[in-house]
């Protein structure tokens, strides 16, 4: 149940599989159709019978689609939910039925002997708090990312799961998406000669996007325990937009960086192997939620990723923009000197192969290139030497130039994949893709961007023993 998976076996024994799937690297064949990549019949390894009880803390948006995914694999059954607004406590009855426990402290949650794991949908200030107390409670964790709030939790999250053996995977599922498990297959081939470049945005263009979430009537210190959703947060007055939209605010949310460049480091991190940057630089600032916030909207990075035996030295640049009129959306590219991966999370992954060749004679003489400066004389003999030296050489050949894609089948749910894991570990001892320790070197570059930003000043890094240098 190692939250250290190792490559090989990742990218042998991903949880949902990649069946009948070409890899043949340099060999690929353009395609006008995508390739479909099947999922292998995951629900045989489970059983109605086989029982595990769940309970969810924090019932707020993303808790919903949480629950809702969890409950998809067989044997597994909500008893409890805790959140600090009772309008949500109401609603989980009203969705998941009368006989679910509500409360508005977790601590009753972990206290519970019919709770074998917990869903924890909490702001980012409670995660690390909530994954030690559950772990050393005797429940397994599904933690949403990222992983903590400041770095100083993440070796403190890794020595509890450590400790206790218990079962923690981190929500980013990117881990188990079927399209990054084999965007690592294409990489691992060679498909794209050496990587020197990773580029990727997530960007949106509305008010729910930028986490101006809908605050209800009935909001009121009577219905919200506010101290309880502070816990450790500097003590301040009550305020619905902070409970709300704790996005916004340094004292709960991780801004831009916590909630989607985490997903993109993910991504990554799976696909290539890698640990973490050496090196993170960020910048940006506000420039049009002027609502209150705290949180920059417009944020970019810049981090550097040195030689390892997974991956060549290479540069990661991220970008995020909370109001994109362009509508540029999601993409994350791998880019190398003979190809690149374009990967659309749980929907597809393209490959275009395009190896770099001696240019032709006549791009030396009539293009954009030195030659022309020269007078007639040596351009004739600089001709004339260039055909001598190259004559063995083969021409362009556009065969070699060509996109192949891959796409998921209909129906497929990678946060489903992503609790598919996390179960499968819990009930049959398998290894989860994110655990503690991959769910740090996720967050950390993040985190680690948001004071970048904030500073003025780049941040060194030491991804393997994952701390500040």
């Amino acid at each position: 149940m190692s939250g250290d998976i190792s490559r090989k076996d990742f990218l042998k024994n991903s949880t949902f599989g990649l069946a009948g799937l070409a890899t043949g690297g340099f060999g690929l064949s353009a395609s006008s159709t995508p390739q479909i990549l099947e999922n292998n019949n995951w629900k045989d390894r489970f059983s109605a019978n086989d029982r595990i009880q769940i309970a969810t803390i924090g019932m707020g948006i993303i808790a919903h689609y949480d629950t809702q995914t969890a409950l998809e694999v067989p044997g597994v059954e909500l008893v409890a939910a805790a959140d600090c607004y009772d309008s949500r406590l109401v609603r989980t009855k009203e969705v998941f039925g009368d006989d679910v426990f509500t409360t508005r402290d977790y601590r009753e949650i972990l206290d519970r002997s019919d709770v074998d794991a917990v869903l924890l949908c909490v702001p980012d200030h409670w995660h690390a708090k909530m994954s030690i107390d559950a772990m050393n409670a005797g429940k397994h964790v599904y933690c949403e990312k990222p992983m903590v709030h400041d770095i100083e939790e993440g070796h403190q999250v890794i020595q509890a799961h450590k400790d206790t053996q218990k079962v923690m995977q981190v929500g980013s599922q990117h881990a188990s998406d079927i399209v990054f498990q084999k965007a690592a297959e294409l990489f691992e081939s060679g498909a794209i000669g050496k990587l020197n470049q990773v580029v990727a945005s997530y960007n949106r263009n509305s008010s729910l996007g930028a986490w101006q979430y809908s605050i209800p009537e009935d909001a009121t210190p009577e219905t919200v325990d506010w101290d309880a959703f502070l816990g450790d947060a500097p003590e301040v007055p009550w305020d619905p937009k902070r409970f709300f939209r704790w996005r916004c605010y340094h004292d709960y949310g991780t801004g831009v960086p916590g909630d989607l460049f985490v997903h993109l480091f993910t991504g990554l991190h799976t696909v290539v192997g890698a640990k973490g940057p050496t090196h993170v630089a960020g910048a940006g600032g506000l420039r049009s939620w002027f609502d209150g916030r705290e949180a920059p909207d417009v944020l970019s990075g810049q981090y550097h990723y040195p030689e390892t035996e997974n991956h060549p030295e290479f540069t990661l640049l991220l970008q995020s923009n909370l109001a994109d009129g362009g509508g540029s959306g999601f993409r994350i590219r791998f880019i190398g000197d003979e190809g690149a991966i374009d990967v659309a999370p749980g929907n597809s992954v393209k490959l275009t192969h395009y190896p770099r060749r001696a240019p032709s004679v006549d791009q030396l003489v009539n293009g954009y290139n030195s030659v022309m400066t020269f007078s007639e004389k040596v351009q004739q003999e600089f001709e004339q030497n260039y055909r001598a030296e190259h004559a063995d050489d083969l021409p362009g050949s556009p065969e070699l130039d060509n996109t192949t894609e891959f796409s998921t089948s209909d129906g497929y749910d990678s946060r489903l994949a992503h609790f598919v894991d996390f179960f499968d570990a819990i009930r049959n001892g398998t290894s989860v893709v994110e655990g503690p320790a991959f769910g740090f070197r996720a967050a950390a570059p993040a985190l680690l961007t948001n004071i970048s930003q904030r500073e003025q000043r780049m941040i060194s890094w030491d991804p393997e023993g994952m701390k500040l240098t």
